[in-house]
């Protein structure tokens, strides 16, 4: 591979967490949080959580970081700790979530 060339894959990470049943409204102010730190961060492309329309409790997660380098910042930062310091008392659980290494996108 011609290392000129060579531009490091963008990151997407997608998938879901669950909420405790009577959690959400008080889940909602640490997800702000915690987006609101996120889109802050050098290299965050796109970071959301949603609630599922047809699951109160089901959290949809999408995140984009511009490379490895930015996502490994981001799983160290302080934001980051504090929220997986927070998800046993939110009762988070069932995490289902991938990582996807992107080499090329296009908007459409």
């Amino acid at each position: 591979m011609d290392r000129a060339c060579y531009k490091p894959a963008m990151i997407i990470l997608a998938g879901s967490i669950r909420v405790a049943a009577g959690k959400r409204e008080e889940a909602l102010s640490t997800l702000r949080y915690m987006v609101e730190h996120t889109r802050a961060e050098p290299g965050c492309v796109a970071y959301s959580f949603a609630f599922d329309v047809l699951d109160d409790h089901l959290i949809r997660i999408f995140e984009v970081f511009q490379d490895e380098a930015a996502l490994a910042a981001h799983r160290a930062s302080p934001h980051m700790a504090q929220w997986r310091q927070a998800w046993p008392g939110l009762g988070i659980g069932e995490r289902d979530m991938m990582q996807y290494a992107v080499s090329a996108a296009q908007r459409i």
